[in-house]
């Protein structure tokens, strides 16, 4: 995930309490913004076309595993709060000074201008998933993936697996694929082993389910999910929240009520990873932290 804090970041409203957008004063930037990330994508699927016309030109294509995989959510940053610095740059490359519109005071699209689509288009883009980039609900963690490889992938061509799959899986699906092996000491040091599995068994035509059990904690966002059912909770609220993914992948029905057991056990299992996978002791805080 993307180091942001969602107790500093406006998260993206709810459908009733967002403004109608003929009702909103910043139609025209708001606009402007959106068209901006389209072509940023648009430049991007040129890029990606290029690399493929590279790999069919030098035969390579058939035999190139190709992932390609969104970030975790739409984020819902005003990034230009964050000022120059680190990668912001402060000028152009012809010393034009960049303006980060906080305040949407100069339109987007030019190099002069720092600026992102913010909250309510970051809700837009996940629906119908719920929250955005940084919280643990599927608008903030489901990432599709495509997967190309001609001579590899044996499944039938443009089909879909509901294989679950984790971005630590990566690692060993190359290693795996390339006979390489995963190091463990380097510099007569440790290495902690990788908790990824990999996700070649669904490169082909028998059912691959993948992993049975994942956790994450992020800025005190957080889940548990054992098959498809997942616990979770915002970074604002710890109280745990229940759904059936089977039936609302969209997380709207909460059942933590009418499954106290289920969310006992999943809270337990969570912390158990949490105190184990370095997410406890937070600075300040008792290893036992709730």
């Amino acid at each position: 995930m993307g180091l942001i804090d969602p107790k500093t970041t406006k998260l993206p409203e709810t459908p009733a309490s967002a403004p109608k957008w003929e009702d909103n004063p910043d139609r025209e930037w708001d606009a402007m913004a959106m068209a901006v990330h389209a072509a940023m994508i648009d430049r991007m699927d040129q890029g990606i076309g290029r690399i493929i016309h590279a790999l069919k030109q030098t035969g390579e294509l058939d035999n190139t595993l190709i992932l390609f995989l969104t970030d975790n959510g739409a984020s819902p940053e005003n990034c230009a709060k964050y000022g120059p610095g680190f990668d912001r740059p402060s000028e152009t490359r012809d010393g034009q000074k960049i303006v980060y519109a906080t305040e949407k005071q100069v339109m987007p699209g030019p190099q002069t201008s720092y600026a992102s689509i913010g909250a309510r288009w970051a809700s837009v883009a996940n629906t119908p998933y719920r929250y955005a980039k940084a919280e643990s609900f599927e608008g903030g963690v489901n990432t599709p993936m495509i997967a190309f490889w001609p001579k590899g992938i044996t499944a039938k061509k443009g089909g879909f697996s509901d294989h679950t799959g984790h971005v630590m899986d990566l690692m060993a699906t190359f290693c795996e694929l390339s006979g390489a092996v995963y190091p463990k000491q380097f510099n007569n040091k440790p290495i902690k082993p990788t908790t990824g599995a990999s996700i070649v068994t669904s490169f082909g035509n028998n059912p691959s389910k993948g992993h049975p059990m994942l956790f994450n904690e992020h800025f005190g966002a957080r889940y548990a999910r054992q098959g498809n059912w997942k616990l979770v909770s915002p970074a604002s609220d710890s109280a745990w929240q229940l759904y059936d993914l089977s039936t609302d992948r969209s997380e709207t029905t909460n059942l933590a009520e009418q499954h106290s057991d289920k969310v006992k056990r999943l809270a337990s299992l969570w912390h158990e990873w949490a105190n184990t996978h370095q997410v406890f002791p937070k600075p300040g805080k008792p290893a036992s932290s709730k």
